[in-house]
Protein backbone atom coordinates (compact mmCIF):
# COMPACT_ATOMS: atom_id res chain seq x y z
CA UNK A 1 0.00 0.00 0.00
CA UNK A 2 1.30 3.76 -0.86
CA UNK A 3 1.42 5.60 1.98
CA UNK A 4 -1.16 8.20 3.05
CA UNK A 5 -0.97 11.57 2.15
CA UNK A 6 -0.22 13.98 5.21
CA UNK A 7 0.06 17.68 3.57
CA UNK A 8 -1.11 20.10 1.14
CA UNK A 9 2.75 19.73 -0.65
CA UNK A 10 1.91 15.94 -0.80
CA UNK A 11 -1.74 16.29 -2.27
CA UNK A 12 -0.78 19.25 -4.50
CA UNK A 13 2.00 17.04 -6.11
CA UNK A 14 -0.79 14.38 -6.71
CA UNK A 15 -3.14 16.30 -7.81
CA UNK A 16 -0.52 18.59 -10.49
CA UNK A 17 0.66 15.06 -11.45
CA UNK A 18 -2.49 13.77 -12.63
CA UNK A 19 -1.66 16.37 -15.41
CA UNK A 20 -5.11 17.90 -16.29
CA UNK A 21 -6.34 20.56 -18.22
CA UNK A 22 -7.28 23.51 -16.63
CA UNK A 23 -5.98 23.17 -13.41
CA UNK A 24 -4.11 26.09 -12.06
CA UNK A 25 -2.35 27.28 -8.90
CA UNK A 26 -4.22 29.68 -6.71
CA UNK A 27 -4.65 31.66 -3.62
CA UNK A 28 -8.56 32.26 -1.70
CA UNK A 29 -9.17 33.45 1.56
CA UNK A 30 -5.05 33.69 1.88
CA UNK A 31 -5.03 29.74 1.48
CA UNK A 32 -3.62 28.51 -1.30
CA UNK A 33 -5.49 25.68 -3.65
CA UNK A 34 -6.01 24.10 -7.11
CA UNK A 35 -8.68 25.16 -9.25
CA UNK A 36 -10.20 23.58 -12.47
CA UNK A 37 -12.17 24.98 -15.13
CA UNK A 38 -11.64 28.46 -12.86
CA UNK A 39 -13.48 26.96 -9.84
CA UNK A 40 -11.71 25.53 -6.01
CA UNK A 41 -10.80 21.63 -6.76
CA UNK A 42 -9.10 20.75 -3.59
CA UNK A 43 -7.17 22.43 -0.50
CA UNK A 44 -6.17 22.20 2.72
CA UNK A 45 -8.12 23.25 5.34
CA UNK A 46 -7.09 26.33 7.35
CA UNK A 47 -8.99 25.19 10.45
CA UNK A 48 -8.50 21.98 10.64
CA UNK A 49 -5.65 19.54 9.38
CA UNK A 50 -7.11 17.75 6.47
CA UNK A 51 -7.59 17.96 3.26
CA UNK A 52 -10.74 19.51 1.19
CA UNK A 53 -12.47 17.55 -1.57
CA UNK A 54 -15.88 18.82 -3.45
CA UNK A 55 -18.75 16.19 -2.80
CA UNK A 56 -22.24 15.69 -1.18
CA UNK A 57 -23.32 16.63 2.15
CA UNK A 58 -25.02 13.04 1.17
CA UNK A 59 -22.09 11.92 0.52
CA UNK A 60 -20.00 13.55 3.35
CA UNK A 61 -22.42 11.62 5.67
CA UNK A 62 -22.08 8.53 4.35
CA UNK A 63 -18.17 7.99 4.80
CA UNK A 64 -18.77 9.44 8.10
CA UNK A 65 -20.83 6.76 9.08
CA UNK A 66 -18.21 4.10 7.54
CA UNK A 67 -14.95 5.74 8.61
CA UNK A 68 -15.10 8.87 11.34
CA UNK A 69 -11.80 8.81 11.92
CA UNK A 70 -10.74 9.27 8.29
CA UNK A 71 -13.60 11.34 7.38
CA UNK A 72 -14.02 14.08 10.38
CA UNK A 73 -16.08 17.27 10.22
CA UNK A 74 -15.55 20.87 10.96
CA UNK A 75 -18.17 23.27 12.16
CA UNK A 76 -17.24 25.58 9.18
CA UNK A 77 -18.34 23.15 6.50
CA UNK A 78 -21.68 22.04 7.74
CA UNK A 79 -23.79 23.10 5.39
CA UNK A 80 -21.44 22.28 2.08
CA UNK A 81 -20.87 19.12 0.64
CA UNK A 82 -16.96 19.56 1.25
CA UNK A 83 -15.48 16.25 1.98
CA UNK A 84 -12.50 16.64 4.64
CA UNK A 85 -10.04 13.96 5.10
CA UNK A 86 -7.96 13.71 8.03
CA UNK A 87 -4.27 14.07 7.61
CA UNK A 88 -2.48 11.13 7.56
CA UNK A 89 -5.66 8.77 6.65
CA UNK A 90 -5.64 9.76 3.06
CA UNK A 91 -5.42 7.14 0.32
CA UNK A 92 -3.67 8.30 -2.52
CA UNK A 93 -5.89 6.25 -4.55
CA UNK A 94 -8.78 7.38 -3.57
CA UNK A 95 -7.65 10.91 -3.59
CA UNK A 96 -6.55 10.69 -7.74
CA UNK A 97 -9.81 8.67 -8.55
CA UNK A 98 -11.76 11.84 -6.20
CA UNK A 99 -9.51 14.45 -8.42
CA UNK A 100 -10.36 13.05 -12.10
CA UNK A 101 -13.84 12.60 -11.06
CA UNK A 102 -14.74 16.00 -9.13
CA UNK A 103 -12.36 17.59 -12.44
CA UNK A 104 -14.90 15.62 -14.91
CA UNK A 105 -17.47 16.93 -13.09
CA UNK A 106 -16.66 20.61 -12.94
CA UNK A 107 -15.92 20.95 -16.55
CA UNK A 108 -17.91 22.79 -18.74
CA UNK A 109 -19.84 19.59 -20.87
CA UNK A 110 -19.13 21.36 -24.50
CA UNK A 111 -15.31 21.52 -23.43
CA UNK A 112 -15.15 18.37 -21.48
CA UNK A 113 -16.42 16.53 -24.87
CA UNK A 114 -14.28 18.15 -27.40
CA UNK A 115 -11.52 17.61 -25.01
CA UNK A 116 -12.43 14.06 -24.60
CA UNK A 117 -12.79 13.34 -28.37
CA UNK A 118 -9.07 14.87 -29.19
CA UNK A 119 -7.68 11.62 -25.93
CA UNK A 120 -9.25 9.28 -28.06
CA UNK A 121 -12.02 8.42 -26.13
Amino acid sequence: MTDPIRSWPELRALALSLDLPKVEEAVSWGNPNLKAHGKMWCWWSPMIDAACFKGSVEEREMLQDADPETFVMHPHYARSGILLVAAGRIDPGWAEARLRRTWEEMAPKRWLAAWTAGQGG
